[in-house]
Formats: structure tokens, C-alpha cells, sequence
């Protein structure tokens, strides 16, 4: 399986909100604003916003690539995602998705 793989482990191809952007498809840009409106308590959350090449690629970003804290210490620390940061398996930050998503945080081993 192909993987793109977001400064926080995350593998960006089975991301919705990617598949959405590079397939130009409305109806899933819908279906994913309203299941994260609801996942993440965030009724803000509308179609147009679900646009984003993956948070390491090229191109436009959802909405809160912008102040994700993982992306923004991966970036001001000069790494490419928390695989190049020591502090990886005792990290805050990131430390929450690597909990709930184990795969994330075997992605990221997997970079190294």
C-alpha cells in the first residue's frame, strides 16, 4: 500500500480529506465535513473546507495544518516529521495520536 506519511505518522493516502482534494470529489468533501463535525466537535467544519495534498506535500491544506502544534515543531525544529526528533516515543506533543493510532508511530519508525 502506498504511503504518505504526515509529520505525525499519520498515513496521508487514506486520509478522506486528501482523497477529496485529489480527486476533486464533492460528495466525499461532504460525508467528511460531517463526520468530522461530529468526530471532532466542530459543527464549523464545511465541505469547502475539506481541501488538503497532505501537510508534507506541495500544494493546499486543511484548515488546521496551519496551527497543528505537531506541524509547526516538526517544521521550527528544521525535521521533516517526529521520526528525526529524539524525543519521539516521550513526546507531548504528538503523543496523542501516537496513542490512539499505533500505526502512526510504526509509519514513523519506518522512515527511519
Amino acid at each position: 500500500m502506498e504511503k504518505l506519511i504526515a509529520c505525525c505518522g499519520l498515513n496521508c493516502v487514506t486520509c478522506d480529506a486528501r482523497t477529496a482534494t485529489v480527486t476533486n470529489d464533492d460528495a466525499l468533501r461532504a460525508k467528511t465535513a460531517e463526520a468530522w463535525s461530529v468526530q471532532y466537535q466542530a459543527p464549523d467544519i464545511t465541505p469547502e473546507m475539506i481541501n488538503c495534498t497532505g501537510c508534507r506535500e506541495p500544494g493546499v491544506k486543511f484548515g488546521h495544518c496551519e496551527v497543528c502544534e505537531i506541524r509547526n515543531c516538526v517544521k521550527s525544529k528544521g525535521f521533516q516529521t517526529c521520526a528525526d526528533c529524539d524525543q519521539l516515543e516521550r513526546c507531548g506533543i504528538v503523543g496523542n495520536v501516537l496513542q490512539f493510532v499505533p500505526e502512526a508511530l510504526e509509519n514513523l519508525k519506518s522512515l527511519n
